[in-house]
């Protein structure tokens, strides 16, 4: 026996924290000669040999009852490989490989940029991934953990026991490895984690998995992709779309409640079935992009994916990494875009997840005024960590790289902005300059997006920031966050705070609609109408509106119009599309049954029309961010709730006019200034009755020569109740 009886011990309890340093092939003296031992740590073995390459089997020595064996060389002799021979109590005879007999995996160039926190790839080489060294195949290992006495693998191979693989350390980048032969896809594992302030071992689940189990359980699963991607045509136009001059309609779903399977608990539709029926769906109605809510790992549905344990890993839920992927790639091959929402403003508290991986608060500030999240109960992000900057850029990456999204959706951006969001004085800690702005979480979100542009050119990012933060679209290079769009939210609120009114109200409220446009042009902005907007007593769209079920259907209309009208990209949540009823819930599918009512589908045709109609006309789309694109025609007729605006394309042949009455009341002639005295076409009227309106209003006006409204002609038209009107000018072929 060659080991002291206190690392025996050690060993044999789980505790010894480099066991690369004993176990396997070691250089040993005895009565002062060099020699070769080796040992091997095997809890099940009865017995143990080792048959070395070309060689005889060799029995070893027990030394201590739980399981370690060692052998020494009676002769100096040089390193050799090997197999392990075990005969365990109970069940056949197994050969293995030794994981002890194999070297250092991690390159130095990883390491530096891992250190330096520039690794933008840090998951091609934590995490597990199998891989074949020295000819033997099974799956590497590694994870960041530097506060860790101990680190192991555990998992169905090694019958969950934290004493098998224990990990080497590079002490210097805080960083555990072990390359375990034999291991492969669909192994589960975690990390069995040992802290000097923890006396009893923890499991995580791995980081960097890039799949997990099906909740309740919570382990990682060793994966590899092999699916064949198809849409190489639409990534290669996607590099040269300018997106700010197309147009962007996005249909933002909960893939677990879309729609489910009748009858089946829970019934998730998975990724596939969803490319079949939602893609489809979404294509007629001419929405150009699909917005995921999060689809990274969570263990709990109601958080609807916001509190995340794995960011690598796509839920199981609807499938597997290649269903997701076989789903992306379908959109693409259909001319829909995938933007994913992406969490990095928070993460859950769940044992098993980011929470004090270490022992220590690695992930998330140990300060909990810095640290935790009270609205939520989830834990900040510690921006100015090396590893989470690593964590989260190379995060951002993998979904684009490896699941060829189209965009990503940053959360919460305001809560990641301020020191103090959401907090009382004495409830946050200033940074160094006295200030209530997160410096390091600044200079993060600005080298997110560097980054992901320069990797990925017509990929899009997206700020939900409801603050008014400057530059939040603006290019870092001139000092703004560097998002290709932010979320209106000011839009929103006052726009959906004006239609709750009741009509009689309206006139008193008329600078909610006109406030938006004296900051519309200084972001390039999204108008979400989102879930959060549709849930937690807010009720539904639908339910907003005030009146009788007529007046409320008509609002609806309406307020789709004018937000189709109005500046800046749109978003629509999931059965908004249709007038749903009810707020949106998690646990059950939309209320697709309201289509038999012709009164829901002709909210659905009209958002059709729109959408379709926004894609056809330039002026709807092409200059979104710029006073050039819009111009008002009267802001003024308060008593009668009545706006009425152009919108413009490039070329100043190319406008419509916007007509837009908020109240009950048929105008039999108002008088509306325009452009010019040709005739003009009526191309939508929400209220048409194939929209479910009382179909009031002309199809044809013509304009008359004579100033109204700062215009050099006018009209005169019959304007529908709670009605918007779309108008284009009718020019010779």
């Amino acid at each position: 026996m060659t080991l002291k009886i206190e690392e025996i011990k050690a060993i044999s309890n789980g505790e010894h924290g480099d066991l690369f340093s004993v176990l396997g092939l070691h250089t040993v003296f005895v009565d002062k000669k060099e020699k070769l031992t080796i040992r091997c740590f095997r809890p099940d073995a009865k017995s143990i040999s080792i048959i070395p390459d070309g060689g005889k089997p060799i029995k070893l020595e027990r030394v201590s009852d739980e399981g370690l064996f060692e052998y020494v060389f009676p002769r100096r002799k040089n390193r050799f490989t090997y197999k392990v021979e075990v005969k365990p109590y109970v069940g056949e005879e197994y050969t293995i490989d030794d994981a002890y007999r194999f070297g250092p995996q991690l390159t130095d160039f990883d390491m530096q940029l891992w250190g330096e926190g520039n690794h933008h790839h840090a998951h091609k080489f934590l995490g597990s991934h199998t891989k074949t060294v020295d000819g033997v195949a099974g799956t590497h290992f590694v994870v960041t953990a530097p506060a860790a006495s101990k680190v192991s693998v555990i998992g169905s191979f090694n019958n969950w026991d934290g004493r098998i693989h224990g990990m080497r350390k590079y002490h210097e980048q805080g960083l555990w490895e072990i390359f375990i032969p034999h291991v492969t896809e669909g192994d589960v594992y975690k990390f069995e984690v040992k802290s000097l302030t923890n006396s009893t071992p923890f499991k995580k689940a791995d980081p960097y998995a890039r799949f997990s189990e099906m909740r309740p359980g919570t382990a990682s699963k060793v994966w590899n992709s092999s699916y064949k991607w198809n849409d190489a045509k639409w990534m290669k136009a996607r590099e040269n779309t300018a997106h700010h001059e197309k147009p962007v309609s996005i249909y933002e779903i909960h893939p677990g409640s879309w729609k489910r399977k009748v009858g089946e608990d829970p019934g998730f539709l998975n990724y596939r079935e969803l490319a079949d029926d939602l893609v489809p769906y979404v294509k007629d109605l001419g929405f150009t992009h699909i917005e995921l809510m999060p689809i990274a790992e969570h263990p709990y549905d109601p958080s609807w994916g916001y509190q995340i344990t794995g960011y690598f890993a796509p839920t199981s839920r609807f499938g597997d990494p290649d269903d997701l992927r076989y789903f992306i790639d379908h959109c693409h091959r259909e001319g829909i875009g995938v933007i994913v929402d992406w969490v990095p403003a928070h993460f859950t508290k769940d044992d098993h997840g980011l929470r004090r991986f270490d022992g220590t608060a690695l992930y998330e500030h140990e300060d909990p005024r810095q640290g935790e999240h009270k609205d939520w109960g989830t834990h900040i992000f510690n921006f100015g960590r090396t590893e989470v900057q690593n964590f989260l850029i190379s995060n951002a990456i993998y979904w684009l790289e490896e699941f060829h999204v189209d965009g990503l959706r940053v959360d919460a951006v305001a809560s990641i902005l301020y020191l103090d969001y959401s907090r009382e004085d004495g409830e946050w800690v200033p940074n160094q300059y006295g200030g209530r702005e997160n410096i390091a979480a600044i200079h993060f979100l600005r080298r997110f997006n560097e980054v992901t542009h320069e990797y990925f050119p017509g990929v899009l990012t997206f700020a939900e920031e409801s603050t008014s933060w400057q530059g939040v679209s603006q290019p870092t290079s001139s000092g703004g966050l560097g998002f290709d769009f932010k979320w209106n939210m000011g839009w929103m609120n006052d726009t959906l705070a004006y239609m709750e009114k009741d009509p009689l109200y309206r006139k008193y409220h008329q600078d909610q609609l006109s406030f938006s446009l004296i900051y519309a042009f200084s972001e390039q902005f999204i108008l979400p109408l989102s879930h959060d907007e549709v849930v937690h007593m807010k009720k539904s769209l639908l339910s907003k509106m005030p009146g009788d079920d007529w007046q409320k259907f008509a609002n609806l209309r309406l307020l789709y119009t004018y937000m189709y009208g109005h500046p800046g990209k749109k978003l629509l949540f999931m059965g908004g599309e249709f007038g749903q009823w009810n707020e949106w819930t998690e646990s059950q599918s939309i209320d697709w049954h309201l289509l038999q009512w012709e009164t829901h589908q002709g909210v659905q045709n009209l958002v059709k029309d729109l959408n379709h109609l926004y894609q056809q006309e330039n002026a709807m789309h092409q200059v979104d961010s710029k006073w050039e694109g819009f111009e008002w025609i009267d802001i003024s007729d308060a008593d009668n709730s009545l706006l009425s605006f152009i919108r413009k394309g490039k070329n100043p042949e190319d406008y419509l006019v916007f007509i837009l009455n908020f109240t009950p009341t048929y105008h039999d002639h108002y008088k509306f200034g325009v452009p010019e005295d040709c005739e003009y076409e009526i191309i939508l009227n929400s209220d048409s009755s194939f929209y479910g309106g009382s179909n009031s209003g002309p199809t044809v006006v013509k304009g008359e020569k004579g100033h109204w409204h700062s215009q050099s002609c006018h009209i005169i038209i019959p304007v529908p109740p709670l009605a918007g009107i779309v108008l284009k000018p009718k020019k010779p072929v």
